[in-house]
């Protein structure tokens, strides 16, 4: 029988695990020396803040592996030998395999910061580093201030987590505003505004210098790079982004850049071995697309992808028109197609921006200067219907019409406020133009061909 192995048990590769599983019936083993069991990562800081237990973070009971016939090992992988076709893990032990996928995930970046391996020095990427957290900072009293270096998505979620425990949190972002490499500048300052009203000390246009540490190895203080200033804290949270983890492939043969490199359709430079997920470089981007997706639901979508082909359906990896979503402290974000912030704006771009006067809610509309034609649109407070947005991308609406049909895509319930009216009235003020709303209409939401 065909051996599958799978190297990471996230969600890219226990997707591909389970529609292998679907569609045939070939060995299939996952090495992960994570935890036990596949976990849904997205919800590590939910445990933290005590919304929900440890287990409540796993989508299939235990029973589920041995019942589909996917066998799970626990144990790192030191040596892939591509022309032995075998796998060496940490505890010697060798593993054949016909086809191997690589869905090894990425790890916390770190730029040579000195003191960055010191005790209490962490990332927020694995259910090692949440455990790391519960020691670090379990309450106040042992954790008087935390630092969390970085200004992405994973660092405000850090501050999040600390501050559900208050406590005392300094952030340090080297942009001059949060994520305005990605978020135009609208967005980016209500975000600016949020993150201090919950008590976050913000500190942008600043970088870390130093990680200082007692006698014991412990952290005890930081240095920030420009000013000299020494904040004392017994934690640093090191989230400026995330690299793939591909150091244990690097006397493979197998073809490496900042990721492990594949085509279209996710294979590498030899035919058995695939790459998914966090870990997986495209030769090309695909569009506007970065050549590495650190992203859930790209993960996911690759994990269908290769199974297809592994399974004799030869699929080239097609992950559509961009979306994503997050939650930044209480405010909620969406994004569909492409709004890029005004660093990285292509010539042809422009923005339409509304903000209510009062409540952290905006959106920002991406169109083409002289067609008109709908690129994108980010939302902060609104829920948004992605088929919807998908529909409209794909068959090149105007912005127009995405305004006049805006209460197609709200997905706020009912009672919830609705914005349309107000946002249309800022877009005909700022454009000239003569718009109205119409009613939402659920026979256009359903249909596909509307």
């Amino acid at each position: 029988m065909e051996k599958i192995v799978i190297i990471g048990n996230g969600i890219a590769g226990v997707t591909a695990a389970r529609h292998i599983r679907k569609l045939s019936d070939k060995e299939i083993t996952i090495i992960s020396a994570e935890t036990d069991y596949f976990f849904s990562r997205t919800a590590l800081m939910y445990v933290y803040m005590g919304h929900m237990k440890f287990e409540h973070t796993q989508p299939y009971e235990n029973w589920f592996w041995k019942k589909n016939r996917i066998n799970l090992i626990k144990g790192y992988v030191e040596k892939v030998n591509p022309k032995e076709q075998l796998l060496q893990l940490q505890n010697g032990q060798e593993i054949p395999y016909d086809q191997l996928i690589l869905a090894t995930g990425s790890k916390p970046n770190k730029f040579g910061w000195p003191g960055q391996d010191l005790k209490g020095v962490q990332g927020l990427v694995s259910k090692q580093d949440l455990d790391a957290l519960e020691a670090n900072a379990p309450n106040n009293k042992v954790c008087k201030r935390a630092v969390v270096v970085g200004g992405g998505l994973i660092g405000i979620e850090l501050c999040e987590m600390l501050r559900s425990r208050e406590i005392p949190v300094t952030f340090i972002v080297r942009e001059s505003s949060f994520w305005n490499g990605v978020l135009p500048n609208g967005e980016s300052q209500l975000i600016n505004e949020h993150i201090k009203e919950h008590h976050i000390d913000l500190r942008l246009g600043m970088n870390l210098g130093e990680i200082h540490g007692d006698e014991n190895g412990k952290v005890e203080a930081i240095t920030i790079k420009e000013t000299g200033e020494v904040i004392d804290c017994q934690m640093v949270g090191l989230t400026a982004g995330v690299t793939p983890n591909i150091n244990f492939l690097k006397d493979s043969g197998i073809e490496l850049g900042k990721g492990i490199k594949v085509n279209r359709f996710l294979e590498t430079n030899f035919p058995n071995i695939f790459a998914i997920g966090d870990c997986a470089e495209q030769h090309e981007a695909i569009g506007n697309r970065r050549p590495i997706e650190a992203v859930w639901y790209t993960g996911r979508m690759m994990g269908e992808t290769v199974a297809q082909t592994i399974c004799g359906n030869k699929t080239k990896y097609n992950p559509g028109h961009w979306f994503n979503s997050a939650k930044f402290l209480d405010v909620e974000y969406q994004t569909y197609g492409w709004v890029f912030s005004e660093r990285n704006k292509k010539e042809y771009e422009k923005h339409f921006h509304w903000r209510h006067p009062e409540e952290k809610v905006c959106i920002t509309m991406a169109y083409h200067a002289d067609t008109g034609k709908f690129l994108g649109l980010n939302t902060f407070g609104i829920r948004m219907r992605h088929e919807v947005f998908d529909r409209w991308l794909t068959e090149e609406c105007s912005a127009d019409y995405v305004l006049e049909h805006l209460k197609d895509a709200n997905f706020d319930p009912e009672f919830y406020k609705a914005y349309e009216n107000l946002i249309v009235a800022k877009y005909n003020t700022d454009t000239g133009s003569h718009i109205q709303t119409k009613k939402k209409s659920w026979k256009r939401i359903l249909s596909l061909g509307a």
